[in-house]
């Protein structure tokens, strides 16, 4: 009688693990499709030159990314009719301290670039 019930108990369970491995192995995707791929590089207006540190954002939101030493930055945002992109310098004095700005794109493509100069405060 014992074995029985343990033996359907240790059925349940095997079953139930194997429900959660598929479960994530055959998740809901990401929807690829309605995302814009937006990069691009930042430069100084004055030098021309790279500049890191510098925050870049969409539509105000939490989703950013920060350019690496070549002052270039890459990132998917949800595909809208526009979108602003904020550039903001968020590490002050280390490369120089640049004015933020925003800029209003109108998304067509599937990749977006968008290169940008920023003025020196």
């Amino acid at each position: 009688m014992n074995k029985k019930i343990i033996r359907k108990i240790l059925g349940a369970l095997s079953f139930t693990s194997v429900m959660f491995v598929f479960q994530a192995c055959y998740g809901t995707p990401q929807d690829y499709g309605l995302d814009v791929r937006l990069e691009g590089k930042v430069k100084s207006a004055k030098t021309g030159l790279p500049i890191k540190g510098i925050q870049v954002s969409v539509n105000e939101e939490y989703q950013y990314t920060v350019t690496d030493d070549s002052g270039f930055y890459s990132f998917y945002v949800p595909f809208l009719d526009s979108l602003t992109v904020s550039f903001k310098d968020i590490d002050s004095l280390e490369n120089g301290s640049y004015l933020p700005k925003d800029t209003i794109l109108n998304a067509r493509e599937e990749e977006m670039v968008l290169n940008i100069s920023l003025n020196e405060e």
